[in-house]
Formats: structure tokens, C-alpha cells, sequence
């Protein structure tokens, strides 16, 4: 069962973090805002087939490097703004274990809990509301800084697949993935394209807004042609791989030549 507005109570009562207005966003059935890239967009009319859509806003295609392993903290906000903070923190743990398991076996890093070395952590924001729906939750794309994957309280309200598929939509950012209309709604932040899908696919929004074997198919296919020195760049736009921030001591960024 899917936790309720109220185990968002604030520590202060007279600072609300759950709002009533705006409505919820739903990834499988209605429209959605996903913060990760700009301000949501419906899907575009006529756009047909296309390919998996990759981030390359600084002139190449950001992904992590082979055997990175994320390290991740739960910020200490959540325990200074939150009563019930212990539960909020072990539905996180919970849906974003079932966000990962969403990608089966084309995930292509690990994940691991670190308090102490951290490349991002996770926290819970104010809710985020506005006349085409409201935030679930706000991601980050592969470089070796620091993080953070914020979650809001209007997550809770939805069903238990939409807060799996939310989440899944949000890992997808984090492997190096962008929005599938970015090309046509998010041209102020350049993608290229890789393989082959479908609207139907997880980083779409609405009703088109799924988790598909091709979506699968298709990442575990990109980074495995990537690390294996087979594909150095895509259309162009060379390749770079990054280690996480925890990593910093090693070299940083490995670009693959064209």
C-alpha cells in the first residue's frame, strides 16, 4: 500500500511540505512534470518512431564508466523537516530498489548506501505544483560531481507501479538518458539519438509512458557497445565516461576519441 500525505507531517506545523492544489502527475495514465530536464511537455504529435535519446548539452554523450558503483546518501533535511522521517526514508529505500529493478538486467551500474562518501543523496522537497501537474521527482545525468535525487511528497498519492515507473523514469536520467520528445521539445539542450524504440517507452510521458523490453534492450546494448571500444561516438558527438565523485581521487573523464 502506497504511504499516505500524512506520513509527510512536518517537524514544524506551521511549515506544510504537502500541498492540496495542482494534482498529481501520473506517468501511466495522465500527464506528468519531470523536472530533470526542463518543465514537462505532452507527447508531441507525429513524431512515429525514434531512438533512444542520449544527453550531449557540453558537446558529448555523458555515461559512467565500467564497474561504477553510485554511492548515495538520504539527506539529514528529511530528519530536520519530517516527524516520521525512519518511514519516509524505508519507502525511499523501497521504491528505489524497485525503480532499478524496473531496467532488469540492462542496469549498468550498482548502487550502494554510503553516509560517509557520497556521490548523491537523496531528499524531500517542498512540493513542486503548477497547473499542468505536479513534481514526483527530480534526477541528475552521469558526470562526477556531486547529487541529488529529490523526491516529493505527491509521489505517495500515486499508485504502487506509477512510483516504480517514476522512479525508473528518473534512473533513466541517471544512466545518460533524456526525455524521448527531447529532440523536438528540449531543443534548447542538444541530444543525439541510439537505436531503435517506440513511443512506448519509460522515458516518454502519459499514457505512452512504459517500461518496455526495447528500452532494456536498448541501454544494455549502449553500454555494452561502449565499453567494449566498439562505439567511440554517435552521430558525431563523441563519447565520454565518467568516474562517480567518490572516485575523484583516479582520473575523472575518459573521452573516447573519435
Amino acid at each position: 500500500m502506497s504511504p499516505k500525505p500524512n506520513l509527510f507531517e512536518p517537524t514544524n506545523p506551521e511549515k506544510d511540505l504537502f500541498t492540496e492544489s495542482g494534482g498529481p502527475h501520473i506517468f501511466g495514465e495522465g500527464s506528468h512534470v519531470c523536472r530533470t530536464d526542463t518543465r514537462g511537455y505532452s507527447t508531441p504529435d507525429n513524431l512515429g518512431e525514434k531512438e533512444l535519446v542520449l544527453h550531449r548539452t557540453q558537446g558529448f554523450i555523458p555515461l559512467w564508466r565500467p564497474n561504477t558503483t553510485l554511492r548515495f546518501r538520504f539527506s539529514p533535511t528529511i530528519y530536520q523537516n519530517f516527524k516520521k522521517a525512519d518511514k519516509i526514508i524505508v519507502w525511499i529505500r523501497k521504491i528505489l530498489a524497485e525503480g532499478i529493478l524496473e531496467w532488469g538486467d540492462a542496469v549498468p551500474i550498482g548502487f550502494r548506501e554510503d553516509n560517509d562518501l557520497w556521490d548523491f543523496e537523496i531528499t524531500v522537497a517542498p512540493s513542486n505544483c503548477s497547473p499542468h501537474g505536479c513534481t514526483l521527482a527530480r534526477a541528475f545525468f552521469p558526470d562526477s560531481g556531486r547529487h541529488t535525487l529529490t523526491i516529493f511528497p505527491e509521489l505517495s498519492r500515486q499508485s504502487a507501479q506509477e512510483q516504480r515507473e517514476t522512479l525508473a523514469h528518473e534512473l533513466g536520467h541517471v544512466f545518460g538518458l533524456r526525455h524521448f520528445f527531447a529532440q523536438v521539445k528540449e531543443k534548447h539542450a542538444p541530444s543525439v539519438l541510439f537505436g531503435k524504440q517506440s513511443k512506448f517507452t519509460i522515458m516518454n510521458y502519459g499514457p505512452n509512458s512504459r517500461m518496455t523490453k526495447q528500452d532494456q534492450t536498448d541501454l544494455k546494448l549502449l553500454y555494452q557497445s561502449v565499453w567494449s571500444g566498439k562505439l567511440r561516438h554517435i552521430g558525431g558527438t563523441p563519447i565520454a565516461l565518467f568516474y562517480p565523485y567518490h572516485r575523484l581521487g583516479l582520473n575523472t573523464i575518459q573521452e573516447i576519441e573519435i
